[in-house]
């Protein structure tokens, strides 16, 4: 078999079928860097949406329930990562929830358990899908893992551009997460989120807590905020029985355009 040849037949091996209904389906993509020798190992589930359906990201806001997937059964891997591309700020039905439309890739890190060796991923997700109602959805998908060129590539890539970055309050200068109080707000407690952003841009602000437990708000836009900020605003509610604020570590995600970071800092 000559070289293009053998492309091809990578290429053809790439892509689970389809797994889904009208509404929504799901499966798994590799990377060319998806070789044995290499890790970890690129790959990315890949859910395809109808217009104007919706699904969750990891944290869901006000509702929803986030995707849970269940990689048993999967051969010579030793852990998995799912990475989350910057999620959209969604209305719904006067809540506000977070998630993705149109088709989403989530970027897989797979590290195998013994390199040099084809890896056999099994997968299986149960999730949300939303228009006017929400609907629950199941999806499954097998693909090896062996090596090869891949015609996913530009699709993945595009994915992990969209990974928040990773930052301190205060790094960045595009987007960056200028401070992070609390303050009292009459028989409550709140925090405050201070943005720096380019000019004019559409800027969303999201919240998580230490563990799934936890329920933060959607921050809120709000004024007061330093010139050429923009200020966010979350009550401290949501926690976990038991769980106290002091000293939580609170991950805070910023959205604006193309740009998004990711800022996990502990509440004074």
């Amino acid at each position: 078999m000559n070289l293009l040849a053998a492309g091809n037949a990578s290429a053809a091996d790439d892509a689970s079928p389809w797994d889904g209904d009208v509404r929504s389906a799901v499966r798994v993509i590799a990377g060319s860097s998806a070789t044995p020798e290499r890790a970890p190992i690129r790959a990315g589930i890949e859910l395809r949406l109808k217009n104007g359906w919706h699904t969750y990201w990891r944290y869901p806001g006000d509702a929803g329930v986030p995707p849970r997937f269940d990689f048993a059964g999967s051969q010579n891997v030793k852990s998995i990562e799912v990475l989350w591309p910057a999620p959209l700020r969604i209305p719904e039905q006067g809540l506000v929830t977070i998630g993705y439309t149109g088709d989403v890739i989530l970027p897989l890190a797979i590290v195998p358990q013994n390199s040099g060796e084809p890896i056999k991923l099994r997968l299986k997700v149960d999730y949300a899908v939303c228009e006017t109602l929400c609907v629950p959805a199941e999806g499954k998908a097998e693909l090896t893992l062996s090596g090869g060129l891949s015609s996913h590539d530009a699709a993945l890539t595009a994915a992990e551009a969209r990974l928040p970055h990773k930052a301190a309050v205060g790094e960045g200068s595009t987007l960056a997460i200028k401070s992070v109080r609390r303050e009292a707000a009459g028989s409550r407690a709140r925090v405050l989120v201070d943005v720096a952003a380019p000019p004019a841009a559409a800027v969303a602000l999201f919240a998580e807590g230490p563990t799934p437990e936890w329920a933060l708000p959607v921050p809120v836009a709000v004024d007061g905020a330093p010139k050429g900020l923009q200020r966010f605003a979350f009550d401290l509610d949501g926690a976990p029985p038991g769980a106290t604020y002091d000293g939580a570590a609170i991950a805070l995600t910023a959205v604006a355009g193309d740009a998004a970071i990711e800022v996990v800092t502990r509440l004074d």
